[in-house]
């Protein structure tokens, strides 16, 4: 994109750049002004009497603001609105947090598998894949385990019996994630697994495609907006799936 200045109209930027704190809104509305080939007139609100004068002048509630050929456009959000881009909303359903996990562990596995054996590509690589994502997942969970908790109760069968075993679902899949990294004690880290994926799966599957219910999935954390569903129920057959793989190479 050419930023050819001379035909965009006079565009004028108020936000707050104080001493300890810059205002991270106003950073990125200067910059995708600048982007879309504005010339920005960037005027600073140095302290908070000034940025609060400033608000009351304007009737407006929040800075950054911005004007555009002397009309107000508003804040960061007006101003991709504005520009027809898409605006975030953080209620929105997304299933980014759990993929992003996967691609992690993914590329964990696969740059220890080329390190080990010269190939990222290998059996290895794929059970590295499972349990360092199991551990990835249990972090984020123990992030805030109150929170995380309050949500598995909301579908796990087992959790709603033994609320306790809601605050103890985390412990348990880091440490088999993390025996079955190192494929030590197999007889601690097979029945885990297979307990807690079957446990787990049944109740997705049941929240899901029998009771037909919407709801947030835990498997990222309390915090999470992924929903129940497919990707849920992955988690928890992966888990199954390598407690079933690592029992079948010791038979």
């Amino acid at each position: 994109m050419t930023n050819d200045h001379s035909s965009k109209p006079t565009t004028i930027l108020h936000r707050m750049v104080f001493e300890k704190h810059v205002c991270p809104w106003g950073v990125k509305s200067k910059y995708l002004l600048e982007k879309r080939g504005y010339k920005v007139e960037d005027h600073w609100l140095t302290s908070r009497e000034e940025t609060d004068a400033f608000k009351a002048e304007n009737g407006v509630a929040t800075t950054p603001q911005t004007f555009i050929g002397g009309k107000r456009v508003g804040g960061y959000t007006d101003l991709r609105t504005h520009f027809g881009l898409k605006v975030h909303d953080p209620k929105a359903k997304t299933y980014r947090p759990v993929l992003a996990v996967f691609a992690t562990g993914a590329g964990l596995a696969m740059a220890i598998s080329w390190a080990t054996y010269g190939t990222p590509f290998t059996p290895r690589a794929l059970e590295w894949f499972v349990s360092m994502t199991m551990m990835l997942l249990a972090m984020l969970k123990l992030q805030d385990i109150d929170q995380f908790s309050t949500m598995f109760l909301g579908y796990d069968l087992l959790a709603k019996r033994l609320v306790p075993y809601a605050y103890a679902y985390p412990f348990l899949e880091w440490t088999t994630g993390a025996l079955m990294t190192a494929h030590a004690l197999p007889w601690i880290s097979i029945p885990v697994g297979l307990f807690i994926g079957a446990i787990g799966a049944v109740s997705v599957f049941y929240a899901v495609y029998i009771q037909k219910r919407e709801l947030k999935c835990a498997c990222v954390g309390g915090s999470g907006n992924v929903p129940l569903g497919f990707v849920s129920l992955t988690e928890n057959l992966f888990m199954v799936g390598m407690a079933l793989w690592m029992l079948a190479t010791m038979l």
